[in-house]
């Protein structure tokens, strides 16, 4: 019998590639986003067993109001709802707008998961698994995104101690530079790219289904005694030890 996964935003990019990955497991997959016509495009080409939802799960309304399309039971959360948000808003000029900027980071990429996770934590049981997408900008430095994404992986480790004792998991994945993604909105230039590239030991970019590969397996029974991490799928862009 499939599993019962949710994926936020999971019309494109990383979410789109995690939601096929489970969906091609046989997994029940529901994905939520904030835009409606990608959502709907997006289950509509990942087949019969995925659905979609609208949801901004930023909005502790509106996750509130997603309970009522989850299943009685969830096997895995997948926190992937986020992104720099400081790409879609004009350069800080005054303090109110520093502030509402690093506001805008730490709710789309930190309080979207904590949210998520407190609506479906009672619907988790033994075997379950909450995965959350953190970058590479928490260790590198990227301003109030980078910041937000290490907040996440520190949330995530009293998170993996509160659930620890029922048999679910909770990790991060931290993903490098990862091309087919809507995270530079189009603007990176080819200089910027090379670098990006360069920094790698594998010489390529990072691609969707690499990080959804990652998901996979720590969401898998191979994966039982891991928690509480943060996983790099950077190409060695940022070695560890």
């Amino acid at each position: 019998m499939g599993r019962d996964v949710v994926v936020t935003g999971g019309a494109t990019g990383i979410g789109y590639a995690v939601a096929a990955r489970f969906a091609q497991d046989g997994d029940s997959v529901l994905i939520t986003g904030r835009r409606p016509d990608r959502l709907q495009a997006a289950s509509g080409r990942l087949g019969p067993t995925v659905r979609a939802a609208v949801c901004d799960a930023t909005d502790p309304a509106a996750v509130e109001a997603l309970g009522a399309s989850l299943p009685g039971s969830v096997d895995v959360l997948v926190n992937n709802a986020g992104g720099n948000v400081d790409f879609d808003r004009a350069e800080s000029a005054d303090l109110p707008a520093l502030a509402a900027s690093w506001h805008a980071n730490l709710d789309a990429n930190l309080v979207s998961a904590v949210l998520m996770t407190a609506l479906v934590a009672d619907r988790l049981g033994a075997g379950g698994s909450v995965i959350s997408i953190g970058s590479i900008a928490a260790d590198t430095g990227a301003g109030s995104y980078g910041a937000a994404k290490a907040a996440l992986a520190s949330w995530n480790v009293g998170l993996a101690a509160d659930l620890g004792s029922r048999g679910i998991t909770a990790n991060v994945v931290a993903p490098g530079y990862t091309a087919d993604t809507e995270y530079f909105r189009d603007r990176l230039t080819g200089t910027r790219r090379q670098n990006l590239i360069a920094a790698t030991k594998t010489g390529r970019p990072g691609r969707p289904d690499d990080i959804a590969g990652a998901v996979f397996f720590l969401a898998s029974p191979a994966a039982r005694q891991i928690t509480a991490q943060v996983l790099a799928v950077n190409g060695g862009a940022r070695p560890t030890r």
